[in-house]
C-alpha cells in the first residue's frame, strides 16, 4: 500500500447532470441463505447456481483501500450490503477497518436479519452505528412464501430486538410492497413498527434485473401506500434529512416516522448520488445498470491510489443515469444486473 493522503482529495467530482459523488455501497458477498421471489428467485439462483469463487472477492483489505479512496473523492457514507452481508466471515473486522477512515461520517449495514441475533452486538462494538433489516411481512405464511426458503418471521424479529438492545436505534425496516403478495402487510407493519425506536420504509417493487418477472400491474404505489395508512394512522409530511434523500419521510402524528421509497413512480434519478461496488470489484453508477467498470483489476495491478482514483473520477464524470425517469416497456427488458449483484 502506498502512502497516499485520502484526505488530499476534497472536491467531489460531477457526473453530466450536475449529481456530486456522496454515497458508497459495497456489496460483501453475492451469496444469501433466502431466496426472495423479487430478488434471488429459486428458479434463477437453484442449487445449481454458480456464486463468485472466493478468489474473485474483494479482501477486507481490498475494500477498505477503495472506501478511503472514494472517501477522498467525497463519499460520506458507506453501506455494506450483499447478498447477505452477515454470510461474509468476520465482518466486524471490516467494519473496524471502516470506522478508521478519516473523513467517513456514517458506516450502515442492509441485512435479512437472520443472523442478527448472534451478530449485532459485535457489530455495534466493531463501529457500526446504523442498521437496516428488510422484513416484508410480519405475517409467518406470508413472509415464509416470500423468502422461499421457509424461514420463520420470529427469527428476524428476535433479531430486531437484539438490534435494539445492542444499541440500533432508531433502526430502519425496510418492506418491499408487491401487489396481491403483502400488500395487506402494510397497516401491520406500520402498527408493529411506529415507535421513536423505529423507521419503517415501504419500497415500491423495482425491475432490477431481468429475473423476478417485474411488471408495472404488480406496482403498489407509494400513493396508495400512503392513502391506505392515512385511514388508519394519519400521517404528514416531513422535510428530507439532506439533498437527494431517497425516501419521502412522513410523521405519525402521535410520534414516529416513516418513509416511501417511490422510484418507479416518483422518480428520484435528478438527485441520485450512489455508487455501487459488486462483491467481486465492479463498479456500478446505476442501481440499474447492465454491466460495471472492474476496479478490482486496477486494485491487482499494482495501480497506486492516485490512478485508481482518477479512474473513479473520469467514471463518475462520465455518468448519466436517469433510468427510472426514462424507463419504458423498451428499457425494461434491456439486460440489468441482478439485485443480488448490487445489493439495492
Amino acid at each position: 500500500m502506498d502512502k497516499y493522503n485520502a484526505s488530499a482529495v476534497t472536491r467531489a467530482p460531477l457526473d453530466r447532470l450536475g449529481r456530486p459523488l456522496r454515497d458508497l455501497r459495497l456489496s460483501v458477498t453475492d451469496r444469501c441463505n433466502f431466496r426472495c421471489t423479487y430478488c434471488m428467485p429459486r428458479e434463477v439462483f437453484g442449487p445449481d447456481h454458480a456464486f463468485l469463487p472466493k478468489s474473485d472477492i474483494l479482501s477486507f483489505e481490498e475494500l477498505s483501500r477503495l472506501a478511503r479512496i472514494f472517501v477522498a473523492l467525497g463519499v460520506e457514507k458507506v453501506r455494506l450490503t450483499g447478498g447477505e452481508p452477515l454470510l461474509r466471515r468476520e465482518l466486524p473486522v471490516l467494519i473496524s477497518q471502516l470506522s478508521a477512515i478519516d473523513g467517513l461520517r456514517d458506516i450502515a449495514m442492509t441485512t435479512n436479519g437472520s443472523a442478527l441475533v448472534q451478530f449485532a452486538k459485535p457489530l455495534h462494538a466493531a463501529g457500526l452505528r446504523r442498521l437496516t433489516v428488510s422484513l416484508d411481512a410480519l405475517d409467518d405464511g406470508i413472509f415464509r412464501a416470500m423468502n422461499d426458503v421457509d424461514f420463520p418471521v420470529h427469527r428476524v424479529l428476535a433479531g430486531i430486538d437484539a438490534a435494539v438492545v445492542a444499541g440500533f436505534a432508531p433502526l430502519k425496516i425496510n418492506m418491499v410492497v408487491k401487489r396481491s403478495v403483502n400488500e395487506d402487510q402494510i397497516i401491520p407493519m406500520a402498527r408493529r413498527f411506529r415507535g421513536p425506536e423505529f423507521i419503517l420504509r415501504f419500497i415500491e417493487y423495482m425491475d432490477v434485473g431481468n429475473t423476478n418477472g417485474w411488471r408495472m400491474d404488480d406496482v403498489v404505489s407509494a400513493r396508495e401506500i400512503i392513502s391506505r395508512l392515512q385511514g388508519v394512522f394519519p400521517v404528514d409530511p416531513v422535510a428530507p434529512n439532506y439533498p437527494g434523500e431517497v425516501a419521502r419521510r412522513y410523521r405519525h402524528r402521535d410520534g414516529g416516522e416513516i418513509g416511501v421509497i417511490a422510484s418507479v413512480t416518483q422518480p428520484f434519478c435528478r438527485g441520485c448520488t450512489r455508487a455501487r461496488i459488486s462483491a467481486d470489484g465492479h463498479f456500478y453508477t446505476c442501481l440499474f445498470a447492465s454491466e460495471g467498470h472492474d476496479l478490482r483489476a486496477l486494485l491487482r495491478s499494482g495501480m497506486r491510489d492516485e490512478g485508481i482514483t482518477q479512474s473513479i473520477r473520469a467514471i463518475w464524470q462520465g455518468r448519466g443515469d436517469r433510468y427510472s425517469e426514462l424507463r419504458s416497456a423498451a428499457t425494461i427488458l434491456q439486460p440489468k444486473a441482478e439485485m443480488s449483484v448490487l445489493g439495492g
